[in-house]
């Protein structure tokens, strides 16, 4: 796929133990792990069609690592089907996922095979271990079918999102291309592996014969700024919670000279952390990129030009290299002309092939033909520069008058000052999470001047800490679960 000679003798994974694999290292290696896949695999059904039944799944409990990144780079150049989980994923939910789709081989942290001692241990390498179970009930893998990803990052959800190699190789050609990503870039890990926006990072880098700084450290760890300072890392990738953290720890106060580009995706950025981040950018002179996807178009679907950060502050940008929007209302005719709001439909080859909620689905074939309805609800200006205003199904009624939960966030985020501010409910009753107590009068009195009701539509529930996803995205199903019990508790 990626590992080609050109980049034979650079360095393509680096961990902070000193750990490195050339790219001609990783290629080695990753066809020692397919021969030992193809070795217990022989004796499936040759192919019948579009779909074939010895195409193996496998499950790679990932992390950040380089025995990680080896296992799915392999199942990638050896056409197998790798749906990718986070490592520290709930034990039932693991277990309900292999009894749901029933995949014949394991890539996981060798600390994690006790709970599967009936499973043949077929290969070891870099701390993780490849386990094979023969599967006598094998329903077909469509031949196209290369990765599988949890929606919205949730690393137990049984709906996946079906990846084929075009998809994830367009992908990240475009990503690279708009970046401008050389073999001489080092992205530093700050995302998860098995949620799209990291899983990006690694795509468009290999794809460059970048190198790849491979750590688990969180950003408020001093290992992971001895490691980035201590391999020069050049660019940072971050969800909005990063950067409210960053800026918390003092960031927007420090030189790092190797730092060429931040990245921003994941969800809406506050408009005031977007202009602290486009100054500091200017300021020393690096690229910030804002940028729009879902899982469901691989990662990426839209980028806004550094220079326009400031300028075009709250926008996702314009399409990115192959890929184009449209805007459609309610009964998908196209809309023309800015201003006016519709649902966002992207077109590329990084569209996915559909979705898989059981064993059978991975059978389907591109149930999608390049189309995503995305739907978030968005606008375009003048110049041809979209802006997301709110999710078509986030949204209640009270009384009958809707309320975009989305947009209401925003408001209350620009007109009262809150930082943390979050929208749940149900109709006629809006739930207002905040973390500031501080602020509980002011975003009550703004509530009701907004909505022109009555204080018994909403309440204002207070939490010390938001619960947050692996991708660092807010846990919405989490935080509906405390709102209840502070309600049960009542």
């Amino acid at each position: 796929m990626w590992l080609g000679e050109m980049f034979a003798d650079r360095v393509a994974l680096r961990e902070p133990s000193g750990m490195a694999l050339t790219y001609r290292d990783l290629k080695k290696e990753s066809k020692i792990f397919l021969d030992k896949v193809h070795c217990v695999s022989c004796g499936d059904e040759p192919e019948t069609g579009s779909v074939r039944s010895e195409k193996p799944l496998l499950f790679s409990l990932s992390n950040n690592t380089i025995g990680s990144v080896l296992g799915y780079v392999s199942c990638l150049e050896g056409d197998l089907a790798v749906l990718l989980l986070d490592q520290k994923m709930d034990g039932d939910r693991l277990l309900y996922l292999l009894g749901l789709y029933h995949p014949s081989f394991l890539w996981l942290p060798l600390e994690k095979t006790a709970q599967f001692s009936r499973w043949e241990r077929v290969h070891e390498a870099f701390g993780f271990v490849l386990l094979h179970q023969a599967q006598p009930e094998q329903h077909r893998v469509h031949t196209d079918l290369r990765l599988l990803l949890s929606t919205s990052g949730s690393t137990g959800s049984p709906r996946l999102v079906r990846l084929s190699l075009e998809n994830i190789q367009s992908n990240a050609w475009s990503i690279a291309q708009y970046l401008g990503i050389t073999e001489y870039e080092r992205a530093i890990t700050t995302l998860p592996m098995h949620y799209a926006y990291g899983l990006s990072v690694i795509n468009s880098h290999l794809m460059r014969g970048a190198t790849i700084l491979l750590t688990d450290h969180s950003l408020m760890n001093r290992d992971f700024w001895d490691f980035f300072r201590s391999y020069e890392a050049t660019s940072l990738a971050g969800v909005p919670y990063h950067y409210g953290l960053l800026k918390k720890m003092g960031f927007l106060d420090w030189s790092l000279p190797s730092l060429k580009t931040l990245t921003q995706a994941g969800g809406r950025l506050d408009l005031a952390l977007q202009e602290d981040f486009a100054r500091y950018a200017r300021e020393h002179d690096l690229a910030f990129f804002i940028m729009y996807g879902q899982t469901e178009a691989t990662a990426r679907m839209s980028y806004l030009d550094p220079k326009l950060a400031s300028v075009k502050r709250g926008s996702i940008g314009r399409p990115i290299p192959g890929g184009s929007f449209v805007l459609v209302d309610a009964e998908h005719r196209l809309i023309d002309g800015p201003a006016v709001t519709g649902e966002l439909v992207y077109r590329g080859p990084n569209v996915s092939l559909g979705y898989a909620e059981k064993r059978e689905d991975l059978a389907l074939g591109d149930e999608c033909q390049g189309v995503l309805y995305t739907g978030d609800l968005a606008k375009r200006d003048q110049d041809g520069c979209y802006y997301i205003v709110g999710r078509k199904k986030r949204f209640i009624k009270i009384f009958g008058k809707r309320i975009n939960l989305d947009e209401l966030e925003v408001l209350l985020r620009e007109k009262t000052g809150v930082s943390d501010c979050f929208c749940l409910g149900e109709d006629d009753l809006l739930y207002v999470v905040l973390t500031d107590m501080a602020k509980e009068a002011l975003v009550g009195a703004y509530l009701q001047e907004r909505l022109c009701l009555g204080k018994t539509v909403f309440k204002i529930k207070l939490v010390q800490r938001i619960p947050l996803l692996p991708s660092g995205k807010i846990d919405r199903v989490a935080l509906m679960t405390l709102v209840m019990g502070s309600e049960q508790g009542r």
